[in-house]
Order: C-alpha cells, then structure tokens, then sequence
C-alpha cells in the first residue's frame, strides 16, 4: 500500500508525537514503507519568514519590500530555528551538520535577496515581480529545514529515510511545479525507505502566489496524483469534528467518520478547510480517497472523505461557520424581469476580484454574503452609483451541512431551533444538491447559534 501523508506544522513542533504515534519504529505492527511524508514549516515559522497570518506583524518578507533592513529578522529567524533544532537533539538530530545547513540557507538567502534590491533599484524590473520571487524563496525556507531534520532524525535512529527536497533553491531549471514533482520522484522507490518532501515546490508558475499559505497542501495532492497513491492522509492537531472544539467545547465535538469532497468543498468555502478546495479536486478525479486524523490520537481512524460517499442515514454532519463576513444587498426596482441584472453585479465583484460565500435573491434585491476582509470602500462606492440601494452589515453565517440531509423537516428543524433561541435569520439558502443549508444571523448570536444546532443537530 502506498500512501502519501501530509504532517501539518503544529503536529511537526511535536515531532516526538509525529515518530511515536504517526511513522513509528521498526519492530512495531504498524511500521511500514511505502509512506511519502509532505511536511510543513513548524509552527510559527512562516510567520517569522513573510508576515504573522493573524495579527499581519510583518516577516522577513515585508522588512524587504518596504526597503527596510531583512538582515536583522534574518539573524533572528535563525537563531528561533538552531533552538528548535536544540529541543530535537534528544530524538537524534545532528546539531551541527543541521546548523550548517541552515546556515548556508539563510546566508544564500541574504545574498538572493540583495541581488533583488539591486536590480530594483536599478528600475528597469517591475518590482511586483521581483517581491512575488522573494516571498517564494523565503516561503521555501521553513520547509525545507522540516525536512531535512525530520530525515537527518530517521537516518541516525536507523531507519532508511530519503530527502525529496522540491525548493529547488539552488537550481536554475524553469520547471512547472507538476515537473519538478515528476522528475524529483523519477528516480525515488518508497517502498525502499521513508521519504520525506518538502511542502514548498518551486515552480515558473509560483506556488505562493498562486495559492498562498495553502500551498503546502497543493504539493501533497499533486505528489499523490503523481504517484497514484492509494490512498492521502493529512495528519493534524484536531479531529474533522461536527463543530469548532473551540466553540462548542472537545467534549460536544463529534468526529465525522465518513462523508464526501461535496462536504468538503461546503466547509473550505466557509473557511472551515478539511484541505484547499485546489487541493481536494485531484485528488477527488483521481478516485483517490483523504483520510484526516488527529496526530495525539494515532488508534482513532479519523475522517475518511471519498468520491460519491452518501452517508446510510440522513443526518447533519457538521455545523460550521463564520463571524467573519458581511451581508451586501443591492436594491433596484428596475430589476425585475431584466435579464442579465446579477451578471452585472458580478462584472463589479471579479474587477475587485472578490468571491461571494452565498447569494440570495427575489424580485428587486440580490444579497451577498461576502468576506469581511475583502470589502473596500471602492468597492461599495461603485455599486452605489450604479444602484438604487446598497446595504452592508456586518453579520455571520452558519452552515449546517451533511451528504444525506435531503429530509423534508431539516430545514424546518434548523430554523426552529435558531427562532427558539431567540436568533433571528436575516438571509437564507439552500441549493437543489442539499448538502449545505446557510443561515446569515446577527453577528454576537453566532457562537450561541452554533453551539444550539450542534447540540440539537448533531449530538441528539
């Protein structure tokens, strides 16, 4: 059986979990090879290298694009990776031929870069250009350093082990990121060792800037696709669960055992991703079935999400969410009858290249549930000259989604149990495919409302 396993970076901080309770030890019933090993930056990492994901502190990368000095966060990113290199002596990591290696990283890394001011300042180069080059490159540094230590760990506890290193950091080759992938594995039988990737690929098209912090996970699935993997497991620090653990409390949230990409796609456009919905799709045509599992609870079978999978009996699977978005709706008597109406108002969304979550419309009014984040002034100023009412409000959305929930008294059900707790739904929809019902309430009663339909839902 050939597998290929994607560690996320949480999981990897943990590494002593990942070799106990994830790849294992010879001599144990459930080692094997035949395992293709996709890992992440640890923790925090990636942060350091562009930009904090949540608070937007900046990294490495934005000291550089405003011209500021990158040596010093350089120095000290280094500095954070030799003490995560000091706590993995104790599981057999050669600290010093680890240390050279970061070194000779972060120093080539230091010289990249100072080419790039140079040719910059030299303005004969578009600088988007040239910043798109330097958040590939420092985004590659994370992994790459997992990576190697993950092997140079399996290699001195005596266990055959393989570096695929896809940062392509010293090499000049203009690859797309499927032929770096193809020709990196040409020569790689994994039913001789464990193998280790690294989550970064580097590739004429740029994997950052094509599918930005997801890019980990484009590599695992393309890897797996490649490779006609039998089946693709991502190991992570929580359970695909009915709800938020962090909302709902670990003991209200169910593990999802068994349900389809259909149901994954619903929760990766809510922001809720079992894995990037760029990353799902060939793996979904390719017939090849994703496990999810929790790191810390290696006996626990996980998630397993296959093509076509219908639960037995009809019930919720999840009930997911977000307070993060806001409510558009676009007010025109002239609507009515019109054809084309929405198609103009899309013409508007994709020239500010914003997608929207939901849509729901009657006679004269079209509502759009957007991201909070994506919404600009310009945005909302077009749309007002172009129609006779525009409203934005900030509000939240809850999903109660499920493969089998095409029940007469679902919906009812979902709406009673929001009415009798006193939440009010400002929007609704459902499409034909019923597998997601979404609700737009007021924004302070969604962490209330998602824990009431988990409870109702998915617990009784």
């Amino acid at each position: 059986m050939l597998t290929v396993e994607k560690i996320g970076g949480t999981s990897m901080t943990e590494f002593q979990d990942v070799l106990q309770n994830i790849i294992g030890k010879p001599g144990d019933p459930d080692f094997r090879f035949g395992r293709v090993f996709v890992v992440s930056a640890y923790a925090g990492v990636t942060n350091l290298l562009l930009e904090d994901k949540k608070t937007k502190a900046p990294g490495v990368y934005q000291y550089f694009v405003q011209g500021g000095d990158y040596e010093k966060p350089l120095d000290e990113l280094l500095n954070h990776l030799l003490k995560i290199n000091e706590r993995l002596v104790d599981l057999g990591l050669d600290y010093e031929g680890s240390k050279d290696f970061l070194i000779e990283r972060i120093s080539k890394t230091k010289s990249y870069l100072s080419s790039m001011g140079e040719i910059i300042a030299s303005g004969y180069v578009e600088r988007e250009s040239i910043f798109s080059a330097a958040r590939e490159l420092l985004s590659s540094i994370g992994e790459a350093h997992s990576a190697f230590n993950s092997v140079n760990i399996l290699q001195n506890q005596g266990i055959s082990a393989k570096l695929v290193d896809l940062t392509g950091f010293s090499d000049s080759r203009q690859l797309t990121i499927s032929e770096r992938i193809e020709q990196s594995f040409n020569n790689v039988d994994p039913f001789k060792g464990i193998v280790i990737a690294t989550g970064y690929t580097k590739g004429r098209e740029g994997i950052m800037r094509q599918f930005a912090r997801g890019y980990s996970e484009i590599t695992f699935s393309k890897i797996a696709t490649q490779l006609h993997a039998d089946e693709a497991i991502i190991h992570k620090e929580y359970h695909l669960s009915s709800a938020d653990p962090k909302v709902v409390g670990v003991d209200k949230a169910v593990p999802v055992g068994h349900t389809n990409y259909d149901v994954a796609d619903q929760l990766a456009d809510v922001g809720m991703e079992a894995i990037h919905p760029n990353a799902a799709k060939p793996l979904e045509l390719a017939g090849i079935n994703l496990r999810l599992k929790n790191t810390f609870q290696p006996q626990h079978p996980g998630t397993l999400i296959s093509k076509g999978y219908v639960g037995p009996e009809a019930k919720i699977e999840i009930i997911a969410g977000s307070d993060k978005v806001v409510i558009i709706e676009i007010h025109d008597a002239s609507m009515v009858g019109q054809t084309g109406f929405d198609f103009e108002i899309m013409k508007t969304f994709n020239k500010y290249d914003v997608s929207y979550i939901m849509k729901a419309t009657n006679a004269n009014s079209i509502s759009l549930v957007i991201w909070e984040k994506d919404m600009s002034n310009e945005l909302i100023s077009e749309l007002e000259e172009r129609y006779e009412t525009v409203s934005v409000k900030q509000v939240a959305i809850v999903c109660v989604i499920g493969s089998n929930i095409a029940l007469p008294n679902i919906l009812a059900r979902a709406a009673s149990i929001l009415a009798r707790n006193k939440i009010n739904i400002n929007c609704v929809s459902q499409s034909l495919r019923q597998v997601n019902m979404q609700f737009v309430i007021d924004r302070d009663k969604y962490t209330q409302a998602i824990i009431e339909l988990n409870e109702e839902l998915c617990l009784k």
